[in-house]
């Protein structure tokens, strides 16, 4: 299972965090904290994987990946391949590369709602939902379909209603 998916920047600052299992808070950021310590002192020719029992309890490791400015980080516990994992991390990337054309940490911190409903269909409650980025991309185009169409109901209803 999937434990959380997070997206910081090179100095630490939280893009996106998601658990899928309740964490308080503060122990979220105590996590974000940690995590960052631990790959900011990783030499760059050592293996994305990471074992973080210590952090996070027994059989719970993370596999992380940097694009540009940004760390992409998925905890999953030792039900998930690591390499199947990795792969999903570049779907998730690739889906974002789609939707934004070229993703930046700016597309990330002011379409937050939208990279959320894109993570949304890939990952549901820590299972992996789909791994097909253009599925995903297809499936983000019909929401933002519905609700441009949605709040060009609200009014015709009201109209009907004789408002």
């Amino acid at each position: 299972m999937i434990k959380g998916v997070l997206i910081m920047n090179d100095q630490g600052k939280p893009r996106l965090v998601k658990f899928y299992e309740f964490q308080p808070p503060e122990k979220q950021q105590e996590l974000i904290r940690s995590i960052y310590r631990i790959l900011c002192s990783r030499a760059e020719n050592v293996s994305n994987f990471v074992k973080v029992d210590t952090l996070l309890g027994p059989d719970v490791r993370m596999v992380y990946k940097t694009f540009a400015t940004l760390y992409f980080v998925f905890i999953f516990d030792n039900s998930e391949n690591e390499l199947a994992m990795l792969d999903l991390m570049q779907v998730f990337v690739e889906t974002l590369d789609k939707c934004f054309s070229n993703v930046c940490e700016l597309d990330i911190v002011f379409n937050f709602n939208k990279v959320h409903t894109i993570l949304d269909e890939i990952i549901l409650g820590g299972q992996v939902l789909e791994t097909n980025s253009s599925e995903v991309v297809r499936a983000i185009e019909d929401i933002s379909k519905l609700e441009k169409n949605g709040s060009s109901i609200i009014p015709s209803i009201a109209a009907w209603q004789g408002r």
